[in-house]
């Protein structure tokens, strides 16, 4: 049977790819700070069957541990979905959460996917887990922007590099989703138009439907995600900021 790897799997996104991937026949590992959380996952699919490393992806002793567990055990399947970001003005937030987003969304995903790859044989996959702000500017949330276009650049790269060795790497970026990650950083999805927000089922969906596809290295969720980005391709960048900025959570707006 395969295996799969999820890393941030104690909700939103991550548990229900988790679910998706159980259900295809993947014996999964469930990666997460929530030990609660990750145990009543491991019940719900199958205790005998999947196993659970209640690690914090923020901590550099628990990236290594990670990425050692990687390098130690074969893998079919990473899923590099652990991710924080805190709304907000930029120098109104603490630097020290700002330098942790940098930390798990990007350091802890390079260390895994360099760990995962050294080892990696044709058929394997990897999918890091990005957002539709790959794309684009958010006032209100820098920090947290930036390290999801980087995420989507570095996947690129990976594709090209692995594509002839037969190993799938791809970046994939949902949108807004009603999953924890809003009021986690500090607001809530209804804070967004209601048109760019997905379920996480229907997120899900199309990340399994990307994987088992294979076909690009950047794939955008959501029909009307793609639809809004096709649009900012008529704006100058200028303008293009400035709607972000009046849509944005992390901005004060009288």
């Amino acid at each position: 049977m395969k295996k799969a790897i999820v890393t941030g799997a104690s909700g939103g996104i991550g548990k229900e790819v988790a679910k998706r991937l159980a259900a295809e026949g993947y014996l999964l590992t469930l990666v997460a700070r929530n030990e609660e959380k990750l145990g009543s996952l491991q019940d719900s699919l199958g205790r005998n069957c999947h196993q659970i490393l209640p690690l914090d992806l923020t901590n550099q002793e628990d990236i290594i541990y990670l990425s050692e567990h990687l390098a130690e055990n074969k893998y079919d399947l990473l899923v590099n979905n652990a991710g924080t970001g805190t709304y907000g003005k930029f120098i109104e937030i603490p630097l020290e959460d700002q330098l942790e987003t940098m930390t798990l969304n990007m350091e802890a995903l390079v260390t895994l996917s360099y760990a995962f790859l050294k080892h990696a044989k044709s058929g394997d996959a990897l999918i890091n887990i990005g957002s539709l702000l790959a794309h684009s500017s958010l006032p209100g949330g820098a920090v947290y922007a930036a390290t999801k276009s980087f995420v989507a650049n570095f996947s690129e790269s990976l594709w090209y590099e692995f594509k002839n060795k037969g190993i799938f790497v791809a970046g994939f970026n949902p949108g807004a989703a009603d999953s924890d990650f809003h009021s986690n950083a500090g607001s809530q999805t209804s804070a967004f138009p209601k048109f760019v927000v997905s379920s996480v089922q229907q997120v899900a969906t199309e990340l399994i439907n990307a994987l088992n596809a294979r076909s690009k290295p950047r794939i955008v969720q959501g029909f009307k995600n793609r639809l809004m980005l096709f649009g900012f391709r008529f704006l100058n960048r200028k303008a293009a900021v400035n709607i972000m900025g009046k849509i944005s959570p992390g901005m004060t707006h009288s």
